[in-house]
């Protein structure tokens, strides 16, 4: 007889995801539609999860939300009610909107706008227990695909990150829906995007789990698509190449959480962005925050570790912000009259004892964080050793 050998399940499921009426994964959404004009098609597929859908939108994108969801509306199959999440992703909206989806009889729960309207329906939707459709309207973030929600204050400070027990279950990525969005939301999806490699290779570039391997490996994929494909993308809104830089700064940069988790997901960028949202409010995105973070990071390397790939990587970044327009240094974040009390604010919550910052394989100090935060455009002067 051949040799027995257990049987080894890969679960993607916790246990709380196996207990739902409904199959779900934290590494992918149930279920991904894309293509230009899909909104008018997925009715049915809404249907599927639930008849009474409760939509949360934002301020800005509620009239276009209306407009756009009048498939959804008009089917006789759904009971929709649309609502603003209004100020932020915050603890007094989160209240509210569970209030009022309770109140609709909701059995699903929509995201349609921006990073933080998904956020928001994600974590209403996880609150609940109930399925949730993603429904992005830029390509600013990868908050469409990912089993994590942002949670901010009222004025737009960062606060804490929620793990969710599961990815969306329906992501639709109408492209039409997207090219609405100003280009600069774009380009901070690139911004935030990128950052993918520069953080996952340092947290997790040594380890060993074949997943997070391959979410390493991806992120570096997703680094030169960008590189490559980014420039051409914005001088052409909706075309071919267009398409490929949102599904890169929505689709693929949430598959590299997924497989990584939390572990490849962030490190020093997204904690100088959480620190920057504590003086800055809305004065500017998340993905131009987290850009000008990959250059604080890579300035940390370089000054501390003397990192050589470091400083080449930041000159390259440099002529790359420049030609797409991403921040460059506090000034493009519109904080170029900062005090010094302000950057050290900053500084501090970027370094509180539970930021990703610590992820760094070294010791960062508050005035090494400030020096660097103040010179991310410094002329690289390390010099390669014979």
């Amino acid at each position: 007889m051949p040799n027995q050998h257990p049987t080894e399940t890969l679960s993607t499921q916790t246990k709380e995801c196996r207990d739902l009426p409904w199959n779900v994964s934290t590494v992918a959404p149930g279920k991904v539609i894309r293509g230009a004009g899909v909104l008018s098609t997925v009715a049915g597929e809404v249907a599927n999860l639930g008849t009474r859908p409760f939509i949360v939108s934002g301020n800005q994108t509620l009239s276009l939300s209306q407009e756009s969801l009048q498939p959804l509306f008009q089917s006789p199959e759904l009971h929709p009610v649309l609502v603003s999440y209004g100020a932020d992703c915050c603890e007094a909206s989160l209240k509210a909107l569970r209030k009022a989806a309770k109140e609709h009889n909701a059995d699903l729960i929509i995201g349609i706008g921006g990073g933080k309207a998904l956020d928001t329906a994600k974590l209403v939707a996880h609150q609940l227990t109930l399925p949730v459709v993603t429904i992005p309207t830029s390509g600013a973030t990868c908050a469409a695909w990912t089993a994590l929600s942002n949670v901010y204050s009222e004025t737009g400070a960062f606060l804490y990150d929620v793990a969710l027990s599961y990815c969306p279950n329906l992501l639709i990525l109408d492209y039409d829906l997207v090219q609405t969005a100003p280009p600069r939301t774009l380009i901070a999806g690139i911004g935030d995007a990128i950052a993918k490699w520069y953080e996952a290779s340092v947290s997790s570039g040594h380890l060993q789990q074949t997943l997070i391997i391959a979410a390493v490996q991806q992120a570096r994929v997703l680094r030169d698509i960008l590189f490559q494909k980014s420039a051409a993308a914005l001088q052409s809104p909706g075309s071919e190449i267009w398409q490929e830089v949102v599904d890169a700064t929505v689709l693929l940069a949430g598959v590299i959480g997924g497989l990584g988790g939390a572990q490849c997901r962030t490190v020093a960028a997204h904690a100088v962005h959480n620190g920057l949202t504590h003086i800055s409010g809305h004065g500017s995105i998340h993905g131009e925050k987290v850009a000008y973070g990959i250059l604080v990071q890579l300035r940390l390397e370089e000054m501390i570790q003397g990192n050589q790939l470091a400083a080449s990587a930041r000159q390259q970044l440099l002529k790359f912000y420049a030609e797409i327009g991403l921040p460059q240094k506090l000034a493009d974040l519109g904080l170029g009259n900062i005090t010094l009390g302000e950057l050290q604010t900053a500084a501090e919550i970027s370094l509180e004892p539970n930021s990703d910052i610590h992820r760094l394989p070294f010791n960062v100090a508050l005035e090494q964080l400030m020096a660097a935060m103040v010179s991310t455009t410094a002329p690289n002067q390390l010099k390669i050793k014979n």
